[in-house]
């Protein structure tokens, strides 16, 4: 990338946690940013750090589950920024329940952001990378796509996810385009913040309960995401397709 025309990257859920860890990192690396969420002024402070680090950043709002926002949301991007040629699909949310307490709404919901946003936008950036031979989309799975008590869509949508992925890599790879997933574990942001306190516990004992039983015997930072997406849109990883990765401080899967 040369620095009068830096590669454009697309980060969504990007106004918090590892969303906004990646969408700062990213810019770091010399991409131009743009940082997309539900709600456009929550972008603000994403935008704000990125650019008082030096980088370029481009606030956008859209519902990832909804095709006309996010055809216009890729459209003002590739207007403003360039053409998008990252893509990190990162939005998420949670509705959590036991299955005979989860409604269909609990259910839809979270089968719409995770994996009807990621294809939603894959679909609308596909061709800006394909057009350039070059292009790097990142899906953020779960270690909850293995099972996870009282998380059935949760899990569901991470798991679909792993395979979206893998169909992507196959598909786009003779274009120059990898895709490749990542599957945290225990992350402090402040989605686990909400368990915690869902659950009735204080959240630094939820921490600590968490690392006990992680091998590195600490929780994830969103950073430590941050520097995974970094390498996956490198040019370094170009032979690097199709693969999900569990960030989880130990082995998994």
């Amino acid at each position: 990338m040369s620095e009068a025309t830096p590669r454009v990257a697309i980060v969504t859920g990007a106004a918090r946690g590892i969303g906004a860890a990646t969408a700062q990192r990213l810019a770091a690396d010399g991409y131009a940013v743009a940082v997309l969420d539900l709600d456009e002024a929550n972008t603000k402070e994403t935008v704000q750090a990125i650019e008082a680090a030096g980088g370029t950043a481009l606030g956008v709002g859209a519902d990832v589950s909804d095709a006309e926002q996010v055809q216009a949301a890729v459209d003002r991007v590739a207007a403003e920024l360039g053409a998008p040629v990252v893509l990190v699909n990162n939005a998420g949310v949670t509705r959590d329940n036991m299955l005979f307490k989860m409604t269909e709404v609990d259910w839809d919901v979270v089968m719409n952001v995770h994996l009807r946003g990621a294809f939603l936008m894959s679909r609308a950036c596909q061709k800006y990378m394909v057009d350039a031979g070059f292009g790097r989309i990142v899906n953020l799975s779960s270690v909850s796509a293995l099972g996870n008590r009282g998380q059935a869509n949760y899990a569901t949508a991470k798991a679909g996810l792993q395979g979206f992925t893998k169909t992507l890599a196959i598909e786009l790879g003779k274009f120059g385009v990898t895709a490749n997933a990542i599957a945290p574990g225990f992350i402090q942001t402040e989605m686990t913040r909400a368990t915690a306190e869902r659950m009735g516990i204080a959240f630094d004992d939820f921490i600590k309960g968490a690392a006990s039983q992680i091998p590195v015997a600490r929780v994830g930072q969103p950073e430590d995401i941050a520097h995974l997406v970094s390498f996956f849109v490198s040019e370094g990883a170009g032979f690097v397709s199709g693969q999900v990765v569990y960030a989880a401080g130990g082995p998994r899967a």
